[in-house]
């Protein structure tokens, strides 16, 4: 007997996952149409088409055309910025795998508060004003400070040396270290370019006290 359940089990399994195959291949849809504003019947461009509840969506093309693939029963919003959102139930009720629709949306005004424009009571208030008015730095005005001899210098003073850097100034040390061993190093008090260096690092600020 209980050979003959299991029998009847494995023999009817395939036609349980075929039939299951189907039900699933019956409630995919594809669904296309255009999206139109509701006064003048002009296609709206990228308007979101999201599915409810999946992390799926698409936008509609130029003319307003878009497609997705849902399944039946799915709730789907459109939203665009200037028009009020709808959302949508794909019916579960109608055969075949494909419905198509043209769905109409409704500018959503947006009133702001209005704002008043007086002139300048003479003409001498306004040319001084118009003196006095800071102007923003564009781009090409904030690069070129940036880049200044100034500027450089001092981010030169507050940024710690590269590795290259680091590493270069030790073999010059051990260079000249190793250079003078068993010596006394000469002194450069008398040596003009090393005073003419000096010099120029004082007048860079090199030795200024940050704090």
């Amino acid at each position: 007997m209980k050979k003959l359940v299991l029998y009847i089990l494995l023999l009817s399994a395939p036609f349980a996952v075929h039939a299951q195959f189907d039900k699933l291949k019956d409630s995919v849809v594809q669904l296309y149409g255009v999206i139109m504003t509701a006064d003048s019947l002009k296609g709206i461009p990228a308007v979101s088409v999201v599915v409810k509840g999946r992390n799926q969506g698409t936008y509609s093309n130029d003319q307003g055309v878009f497609s997705i693939v849902v399944m039946k029963g799915d709730i789907i919003e459109f939203s665009s910025i200037g028009y009020k959102p709808i959302t949508l139930a794909v019916p579960d009720t109608f055969r075949g795998n494909q419905y198509s629709m043209i769905q109409l949306m409704v500018a959503d005004a947006q009133y702001l508060p209005y704002t008043i424009i007086r002139p300048r009571p003479t003409r001498e208030q306004f040319e001084r004003d118009f003196v006095n008015t800071k102007v923003p730095d564009d781009d090409i005005e904030i690069a070129r400070q940036n880049t200044n001899a100034a500027t450089r210098r001092a981010l030169a003073r507050s940024l710690p040396p590269s590795a290259t850097e680091a590493a270069s100034s030790y073999l010059k040390q051990s260079a000249t270290k190793y250079y003078y061993q068993g010596q006394a190093p000469p002194q450069n008090i008398f040596n003009p370019l090393a005073w003419a260096d000096f010099i120029q690092a004082w007048k860079r600020g090199d030795f200024r006290n940050n704090n």
